[in-house]
């Protein structure tokens, strides 16, 4: 026992750092309490103080033990990270809100770190208000990801950040360096987030919002989480502007911050206009927003066109992007309409943003794949590479973007059938588990948009935590320790 940690007690060591860093996360629900008549002050100190007491007995325990990090060692921390923090993050929801257990408060907190937007509480208009928060600020935390925040912003991280990027950043196209340092690379992405972040609190703010409501919404928006502080979500306002705001920020935040950091360092728009990407991203959403107004202008929906074309752009950017947002329970509409909302959030989503699913970037390979082969099928000789805009694709990254839609398929298929074996029916079965694993957040049947996931019990709690940690690391990072080959030395 104490051999195994010797061997892994560099690695303990940086987690010690994280968790004492996430505990100054509790001082933002803190301030906030201590002006708003001190409510429940006390849940956030002793939030602060376990977190911090934990993190610094971890790391007395580990001080001494300073080494390289490996690979493995990357893999390893970024788990560590993503199942140990919500641990943390879930006891002052214990405390703040009557009645939940801990196995709720648990799916909570990562649903919020992982910016998934599944939620098990009802009644959030009379939640307290720094309750509310604390699930909104997690998600703006866990947007980008805290490992790669722990890479800007701790320089001792350069023992090995190259590791934990490639295992926190979402893609299929990791080793892609925007500069020579990993830590600066992590810094400029970083300093994008929350430029974007700032101009969504104005805008929100501006829009009517107050300044509470304007931050929360602006941590869900720009994170892609989908966390509201109202029961209704933003049909609460009944505000075209907002909706339009939420729609335009929703959009930006689905687009690789990559993209944004290199329209800044060369002053040009032209990373965005020519990246293949991008472009297919914009095309499919605005069709997808199309077909979804044509749709309910069918169906003879309330309100006029315009009216239409609002409700349709808000709900297909929401879902596309994975955020999860909702103006109205889009399970009313023909079944067409739903059913194509889940189907955009599995890829929509750019790699490098803060959004869920497959990444639009994986979807356009495998097309392109496709009808590379029915060429070579016609023309067995012809020469055609792979390619992807203006560069052609590896071949290893080919393979490693096959083996994860195998994973992919295969994971979403044993979740459902885990959860249909408990008892769960089929629409909600296979939906919670599509929601969760891309971290969507709002599935069909029991655990549509005006409903939530308190119906689950704790072995399908458990189930679905699971996906949404899987999808938030992208499968294999977290599928690898599973593997005998990884615990080898």
């Amino acid at each position: 026992m104490r051999s195994q940690f010797r061997r892994y007690a560099h690695v303990l060591l940086v987690l010690s750092w994280l968790i004492t860093g996430f505990s100054l996360a509790f001082t933002v629900p803190l301030v906030w309490s201590l002006a708003d008549d001190l409510r429940q002050t006390d849940v956030w100190v002793h939030g602060f103080a376990l977190t911090f007491g934990a993190g610094m007995l971890l790391w007395l325990a580990c001080r001494r033990h300073r080494a390289e990090l490996s690979v493995k060692d990357g893999f390893l921390l970024v788990n560590l990270v993503w199942t140990v923090l919500p641990a943390f993050a879930a006891v002052p929801l214990l405390e703040a809100i009557p009645g939940i257990r801990w196995t709720d408060a648990y799916f909570e907190a990562v649903s919020a770190l992982t910016a998934t937007g599944a939620t098990v509480i009802a009644g959030l208009d009379n939640l307290d208000p720094a309750a509310n928060l604390w699930r909104c600020f997690l998600q703006l935390i866990g947007g980008l990801g805290i490992m790669l925040l722990a890479v800007a912003v701790l320089p001792f991280l350069g023992l090995g950040g190259t590791q934990l990027f490639k295992a926190e950043m979402p893609g299929p196209m990791k080793d892609t360096r925007l500069t020579p340092r990993i830590a600066e690379t992590a810094r400029g992405l970083w300093s994008m987030y929350f430029l974007l972040s700032g101009a969504c609190l104005l805008a929100y703010r501006w829009g009517g919002m107050s300044w509470m409501d304007a931050f929360m919404h602006m941590c869900t928006t720009v994170g892609l989480g989908g966390f509201s502080s109202h029961d209704r979500s933003f049909a609460y306002w009944q505000s075209p502007q907002l909706e339009w705001t939420a729609v335009v920020f929703m959009a930006l935040a689905g687009i690789s911050f990559a993209r944004y950091f290199m329209v800044w360092r060369l002053r040009s728009l032209r990373p965005l206009t020519q990246d293949a990407e991008v472009r297919a991203y914009l095309l499919v959403l605005v069709l997808a927003v199309l077909a979804v107004w044509l749709l309910l202008a069918l169906q003879g929906r309330e309100g006029d066109l315009g009216d239409r074309l609002r409700m349709a752009a808000f709900q297909v950017v929401s879902v596309a992007t994975t955020t999860g947002y909702y103006t109205s329970d889009y399970l009313l509409w023909p079944a067409l309409g739903p059913a194509l909302l889940l189907f955009l959030g599995t890829f929509v989503s750019c790699a490098g943003s803060t959004g869920g699913g497959i990444k639009m970037v994986r979807m356009l390979v495998l097309v392109r794949l496709a009808r590379h082969e029915l060429v070579r099928a016609m023309h067995p000789r012809v020469v055609n590479p792979l390619t992807l805009g203006r560069a052609i694709v590896p071949q290893s990254v080919v393979w490693v973007i096959m083996a994860f839609m195998l994973i992919y398929g295969g994971c979403m298929v044993g979740l459902t059938l885990l959860l249909l074996a408990s008892g769960l029916d089929m629409v909600t079965a296979f939906s919670a588990v599509i929601a969760c694993l891309n971290n969507i957040g709002p599935g069909l049947g029991q655990v549509g948009p005006a409903g939530n996931y308190a119906v689950m019990t704790d072995f399908q709690t458990w189930i679905l935590t699971f996906a949404m940690l899987l999808g938030r690391l992208e499968l294999i990072s977290v599928l690898v320790l599973f593997t005998p080959q990884f615990w080898r030395r």
